[in-house]
């Protein structure tokens, strides 16, 4: 009876031309976390909602089912196209899922945002001395980042 499968194991496993997925290893597989086990703890602690509710990381996803998912203060709005059988190169994984329109807006002013947040700190020309990293110490101290 050690061969006796759950539907559930079937359903969700992950075999090829499967029909659903276990939510956390899509996510895993998509290439949007860098590890299950990541993946499961953001499904877990609520930063992945699919249709709408939240979910725990063994959830089935199928092709269709809209997923938001919230990572380092970004919301992305995701579709699931396809159920990957395994966790490919990056372009076999971009095409598993569509991005909407508003979510990839939002995305594109955060990165020209970030670009310009870092265009605005001072770069030394090369590497810091014992002196410099001392002073950038002191400052991080008093600024309260360490």
């Amino acid at each position: 009876m050690a061969d006796r499968r759950d539907s559930d194991e079937d359903e969700a496993g992950g075999a090829e031309g499967a029909e659903a997925l276990r939510v956390d290893r899509w996510l895993w597989c998509a290439r949007l976390y860098k590890s299950r086990s990541l993946a499961a703890a953001a499904v877990s602690g609520g930063h992945v909602h699919v249709n709408g509710q939240r979910v725990k990381p063994a959830r089935a996803v199928r092709p269709g089912d809209r997923l938001l998912v919230s990572r380092d203060g970004f919301e992305r709005e995701l579709e699931v196209r396809a159920i990957p059988a395994r966790r490919g190169p990056a372009p076999e994984a971009r095409a598993c899922y569509e991005e909407s329109e508003a979510s990839r807006a939002r995305g594109e002013q955060l990165a020209a945002a970030h670009r310009l947040a870092a265009a605005s700190v001072p770069r030394p020309q090369g590497r810091p001395g014992k002196k410099d990293r001392r002073e950038l110490l002191a400052l991080a101290r008093r600024q309260g980042r360490r």
